[in-house]
């Protein structure tokens, strides 16, 4: 069954559309995997990053047979829509795969605005949904069929911030920068309560609109407040660069925190130089010993077609592909609501390299949420080093 691109991208999608298609031809039947991501604007090298795990994932899976269940075999088709990261945009998106697609998974969604859109529908329609959203507000057990495919900022910024504290103990004090949306002020509210715990004082704490080219004006006034940290929390790879070189222009030098910097190549682009020391929460770098081959090579891959590293959101959409064939295989079921009640005890190997499972009972009440390692990176030297690795052990 040849595979079809439902959006608009870079060079790259002939590709990856041509190895989906290899894959599909291989298996009986066909389970579709929606996709709502942003593939234009600041965020798109996430979507389109998250388009390539997903298909890469489905392309081992039909090599390496398929799906198994009750006699058959099934391959994955990954359907990528542009949800431009708002709520408006999200909610087409909702209704094309549910309604006109008929998909019944959710392989991966990005945006807490965008993702509240689709859930709206996912839930009530029976679909499964995976995300990278980060709002508590989606999780729990009024959303049975709800799972997180990376960690949020309630797994990630206790042991981030408390790792910078311990390392720039002189550091007292802070102001934070977010966009203005959904995904920005649950951030934000988990930051800021973290940094106060730590006896760090939040000097200011503000928002900006997504879209936004000019960041002289909020770097001045960043500067004027003299911070001895600057945390740039939710903001896109694009923007936080021009940020930190609006600062380093303006002569401030101190400790930097992007928490969810998901790489040091974007970065790069708009910051230059101008990003050295900055701390990441959703980074993953493949230069190190902790690197496998195979991560290597999947790496190696990502870095032609998109031009950077794969990070930490990317994976979770490789990730959610193989939990839902571990799923499907141990309910021996292809309905959603089997395959939710089995997704919790089924394990299966993470892109990390590690088993997983779910977890999440203490903090929403349900295990919906990946148990995935939380790993703390720095730019030195105009490279990306892995400082420290947590994996978590809640239930």
């Amino acid at each position: 069954m040849p595979l079809t691109i439902r959006v608009k991208s870079i060079a790259f999608g002939a590709s990856l559309s041509l190895l989906g298609a290899i894959g599909a031809a291989q298996a009986q039947e066909t389970i579709k995997l929606g996709l709502s991501v942003p593939l234009s604007g600041t965020g798109a090298t996430w979507g389109k990053g998250s388009e390539f795990m997903c298909k890469k994932a489905a392309q081992e899976i039909a090599q390496a047979g398929g799906v198994k269940v009750a006699g058959k075999a099934y391959n994955f088709e990954c359907l990528a829509y542009d949800n431009k990261y708002n709520a408006a945009e999200g909610t087409k998106v909702a209704q094309t795969l549910l309604n006109r697609e008929g998909v019944k998974f959710i392989g991966g969604s990005l945006g807490t605005a965008p993702v509240q859109a689709l859930q709206s529908l996912s839930e009530r329609q029976g679909v499964i949904l995976f995300t990278t959203a980060w709002g508590p507000s989606i999780k729990g057990p009024k959303f049975p069929l709800t799972f997180t495919q990376m960690n949020t900022p309630f797994e990630i910024l206790p042991p981030l911030i408390r790792f910078i504290h311990e390392e720039n103990p002189q550091a007292k004090s802070i102001v934070m920068l977010n966009p203005n949306d959904a995904t920005g002020r649950d951030t934000e509210g988990v930051a800021k309560k973290v940094w106060s715990e730590t006896g760090v004082k939040v000097l200011s704490s503000d928002f900006y609109e997504r879209g936004t080219t000019e960041f002289q004006p909020m770097a001045a006034r960043i500067a004027s407040l003299k911070p001895d940290i600057v945390d740039l929390g939710a903001m896109p790879p694009a923007d936080a660069g021009a940020v930190l070189k609006e600062l380093d222009v303006l002569g401030w030098k101190g400790v930097k925190v992007v928490e969810v910097g998901t790489g040091i190549d974007g970065l790069k682009a708009t910051g230059g130089n101008a990003i050295e020391g900055v701390y990441m929460g959703a980074a993953v770098t493949f230069d190190g010993p902790t690197a496998t081959e195979r991560q290597k090579a999947v790496n190696a891959e990502a870095r032609t077609l998109l031009g950077e590293s794969i990070n930490a959101i990317q994976i979770g959409f490789y990730d959610s592909v193989y939990a839902l064939k571990a799923a499907m295989e141990k309910a021996q079921s292809i309905d959603p609501k089997a395959v939710a009640a089995a997704l919790p005890d089924a394990a299966f190997t993470s892109f990390y390299g590690d088993k997983v499972d779910f977890y999440g009972v203490d903090t929403y009440g349900s295990r919906q949420q990946m148990r995935l390692p939380v790993i703390i990176t720095q730019a030195r030297d105009g490279k990306l080093v892995e400082k420290s690795r947590v994996v978590p052990s809640a239930k």
